[in-house]
């Protein structure tokens, strides 16, 4: 059941999931969403959705796996200026807390990292207040399209996904959500997808000159030379073929991810 982490806590990592919004990340939840609802939030990451979250709702419950991982939350709803956030290090696949406890539980990427996604959504439902809302989303990374094909990149895709596989995740969680959910027990579930698109000049140069020094850096770089999933040639080749891309005048980048609300009964 033990999974690591693919993509540590870099900052190019975090210089994109700092990048992330309510608005852009968990805008299939929003509708759902009421000012006296108790929400938790499970791998908060920096904190930027949870702030967001937090401005909507009563309250919020933000967790992470470590004290570590938790601190990056805490410095941004402290910046924030949030007074209806608590903290709490816990795993999804045992969450510390009782029945009934949140109106929603909400995950933004954090399936496709765990080494039980049914069993985590077991618990996220078990901590759902019934009628409440159980709301994931996950990215699917064998339904990235980009233009123009650019070798490097296949590569990055077969590195990604053998690091992370062996890392013990799943990285076409988006397509599986579903079936996790209904093996997990839920009967009331309303799949979706949506994207994050990057075409413009300045969001290519952002996402394409962000991946180029994840590859160098990043924990996924660590344990793909550690593992000998890759030489360090290959990861300086990979690395310029993001930036090959990110300079190309037509350059396209679509990402895609799954989404579920699950009703808890």
């Amino acid at each position: 059941m033990d999974a690591v982490y693919t993509h540590g806590h870099h900052e190019s990592v975090l210089r994109s999931h700092r990048w992330r919004t309510a608005e852009n990340s968990a805008a299939y939840l929003l509708p759902h969403l009421k000012p006296h609802m108790k929400l938790l939030d499970v791998g908060s990451g920096p904190g930027t959705i949870t702030a967001d979250l937090a401005a909507r709702v009563a309250h919020v419950t933000a967790s992470e796996v470590s004290e570590d991982a938790l601190g990056l939350a805490r410095a941004e709803i402290a910046a924030r200026g949030l007074g209806n956030v608590d903290f709490a290090v816990t795993d999804v696949h045992a969450l510390d807390f009782p029945d009934d406890t949140f109106c929603v539980v909400h995950a933004h990427q954090v399936l496709q990292h765990v080494g039980d996604p049914v069993r985590a959504l077991r618990e996220m439902g078990r901590v759902t207040r019934q009628g409440g809302y159980v709301a994931v989303r996950d990215s699917d990374y064998a339904g990235f399209v980009w233009y123009p094909r650019v070798p490097a990149l296949d590569d990055w895709m077969a590195l990604y996904q053998r690091v992370a596989r062996g890392n013990g995740g799943e990285p076409d969680a988006g397509r599986r959500l579903l079936s996790w959910a209904r093996a997990a027990g839920f009967t009331d579930v309303t799949a979706t997808s949506s994207t994050w698109c990057f075409a413009t000049p300045e969001d290519r140069a952002w996402w394409g000159g962000m991946w180029s020094e994840r590859v160098l850096r990043s924990a996924m770089a660590e344990r793909a030379l550690a593992t000998g999933a890759a030489t360090e040639a290959d990861l300086r080749r990979i690395s310029e073929g993001w930036l090959e891309w990110a300079a190309a005048e037509d350059g396209w980048l679509s990402l895609l991810h799954g989404e579920i609300i699950c009703r808890a009964g």
